[in-house]
């Protein structure tokens, strides 16, 4: 079986250093709040190009005390909209519902699958004051109509990054194109802990200090608290097992690239919407979505054959039940690619052998 996701063997391409770094924390005696995620924050920020990093518990949190952080801040009231992609994961209109937020959802360009621009200016109204653009399948959503969109009507421009790691933007790194960025270090995105684990970034030195407050209970000074915080922290062993994989996250995004190009040049079943790429940059594939009116039929197809596959994601948030309220919605282009999308395996760990045997059994649908 070639699995979608072999997490085994991801985390034995660095594995001695790996468990040299969880053995250091065991042995310290420092669980949380110690050097090890000093360590983690100081060199995410350098490379992400931001002033701040905040290591937080999860992605969602990361979004979620952004959010909360502009609205104690006096940016951002409950009620006020904030446009976000139809075609995300759930996570990212969580963190704004959560805040008493308007989730304002806007349909992606079919050709890249991001936020299409001029939909997202055509949703701005009075009420609107950010936009959550999310990386998705870690292809950058940033363009200069976004930054004009966000500029010209005085928007904040908050960044999904969970599935975009290392990805670039004109040299710049995704994370740092915005207000503020929330990141993931879920298992399997591209920078991934052995557990869960996220992180804040922004140049903002006032945003920075109220989500570190906000994720330690709102509390600045032991005991003394000026918030209604939550606990959010990223633990000392994720933290040192993140600094090991950080100093691999660009060789292990350029295997990625190199998987991709490989599917791109090699499957040629002409059902297939393959992704379309001018600048590989700007994508670290976290995920390889294919679009076919046949999913699930190649989707059964590679099963049978020994190749395991994910969708991303089977149901839109607008027809999930915690959004009952959106059932009428109609969105098109969300709801074909949500109909069609199907990932293929990708990992550094991933073999050249491997991905023929993915080409081979999807061209030979074509038989």
């Amino acid at each position: 079986m070639i699995k979608f996701l072999d997490l085994e063997k991801v985390t034995a391409l660095h594995g001695g250093e790996i468990a040299a770094a969880v053995d250091r924390v065991v042995k310290s005696g420092q669980y949380l709040l110690g050097r090890e995620v000093k360590a983690f924050e100081d060199s995410y920020s350098h490379y992400t190009g931001t002033g701040y990093t905040i290591g937080v518990a999860n992605g969602l949190d990361a979004l979620t005390l952004i959010f909360r952080a502009y609205i104690e801040l006096g940016a951002l009231r409950p009620g006020d909209e904030v446009i976000v992609p139809a075609n995300t994961y759930i996570a990212s209109i969580l963190a704004i519902s959560e805040n008493g937020l308007v989730p304002v959802l806007v349909e992606p360009d079919p050709a890249t699958l991001q936020l299409d621009a001029a939909k997202a200016e055509a949703a701005v109204t009075p009420r609107t004051r950010a936009i959550l653009l999310v990386h998705l399948y870690g292809r950058c959503a940033y363009n200069e109509a976004i930054e004009h969109i966000c500029s010209g009507h005085n928007l904040l421009l908050i960044e999904d990054n969970a599935q975009a790691h290392g990805c670039l933007y004109n040299k710049r790194r995704t994370g740092s194109l915005g207000n503020a960025a929330g990141h993931s270090f879920y298992p399997g995105k591209n920078l991934g802990a052995l557990g869960d684990g996220g992180a804040v970034t922004t140049d903002d030195p006032e945003l920075a200090a109220t989500v570190r407050t906000l994720a330690n209970y709102g509390s600045e000074k032991k005991y003394l608290f000026s918030y209604r915080g939550r606990n959010s922290r990223l633990d000392e062993i994720q933290a040192a097992v993140l600094g090991v994989k950080l100093k691999y996250i660009d060789s292990d995004n350029a295997r990625r690239r190199e998987v991709a190009k490989m599917y791109i040049n090699g499957i040629t079943y002409p059902d297939v919407i393959l992704p379309r790429v001018s600048d590989f940059d700007s994508h670290v594939f976290h995920i390889f979505p294919i679009l076919t009116p046949d999913r699930d039929k190649l989707q059964q197809h590679l099963q049978d054959n020994g190749v395991q596959t994910l969708i991303h994601y089977p149901v839109p948030p607008h027809k999930q039940r915690c959004y009952k309220e959106w059932g009428g919605l109609s969105l098109p282009v969300t709801e074909m690619i949500h109909s069609r999308e199907l990932s293929l395996p990708i990992s550094p760990a991933i073999t050249d052998s491997e991905v023929r045997t993915v080409i081979e059994i999807i061209n030979s649908r074509q038989s």
